[in-house]
């Protein structure tokens, strides 16, 4: 693939910008300025993340045969390319906002007839959420080398160590978002991955279902008792195996939902 077609654009390295300047906040000596930091660079990490977790799909239908993707500008990391900005971008960050439910952003239009195989749709599905993964660990790890200890953050003040715990409690929505993803519920990258080599009848209901079937799933999560606890035990679960700190995690959930 020419190196040409992929260009970041200049609203996602705006997205980048922000997040960093956040980042930056986190680590000033005034605790009101650190809660802004941590809330404003998870919001724009989430952002940066749905626009590459979009790309991931893009990226690998081009690879596979699909370059439509290029004109469509999805190799741009633009999210307003997307099907719909506000379903794309806006909503998801207004979930996390609201709530920390790492909903899925919009979707990017892959011409499935372009590609080469199955096993290429299969992958065009699965390179979503596995970026998602990928960025969870690489923050995971990155706070585990460069962080302070578990016991410094536990017994520090809540605002002493704000760019590590952001940085975890971003690392544990990503991996929430991988998880999340996964499940083979028609609309998610999970039953995108197997559709493929599904029946005609299977793939038909998925087809009838993929609006709504998301909504019946977090209607489900958020409200029937005990469905959250066991998603958040899997990601917690995951998140400590690729070496997350839960206890920073739990700080910077704290310093994000500031009005709790």
């Amino acid at each position: 693939m020419p190196r040409s077609a992929i260009r970041p654009s200049p609203v996602f390295l705006g997205l980048l910008a922000l997040t960093a300047g956040a980042g930056f906040l986190t680590m000033v000596d005034n605790k009101t300025a650190a809660r802004a930091g941590v809330f404003l660079l998870v919001l724009g990490g989430w952002a940066v993340s749905l626009c590459v977790h979009e790309f991931g799909h893009a990226v690998v239908a081009f690879r596979g045969g699909d370059w439509s993707v290029q004109h469509k500008g999805y190799l741009t990391l633009d999210p307003r390319r997307y099907t719909d900005p506000v379903l794309s971008l806006l909503l998801p960050i207004l979930f996390l906002a609201i709530g920390g439910i790492p909903l899925p952003g919009g979707a990017v239009w892959i011409n499935h007839g372009s590609l080469r195989s199955r096993a290429v749709e299969s992958r065009v599905s699965l390179a979503g959420p596995l970026s998602n993964l990928a960025i969870g660990i690489l923050l995971a790890v990155a706070v585990a080398v460069f962080g302070p200890s578990t016991t410094e953050i536990a017994f520090g003040g809540l605002t002493d160590h704000a760019l590590w715990a952001g940085l975890s409690f971003l690392a544990l929505l990503q991996l929430a978002a991988f998880v999340l993803n996964m499940l083979p519920v028609p609309g998610l990258d999970g039953w995108g991955a197997i559709e493929p080599y599904l029946s005609y009848e299977a793939r038909a209901f998925g087809a009838k279902a993929r609006q709504w079937a998301p909504l019946i799933l977090f209607a489900v999560l958020i409200g029937v008792p005990g469905v959250s606890e066991v998603f958040w035990e899997v990601v917690i679960a995951l998140y400590g195996a690729v070496g997350g700190d839960e206890i920073a995690a739990a700080v910077g959930q704290s310093l994000f939902f500031f009005w709790r």
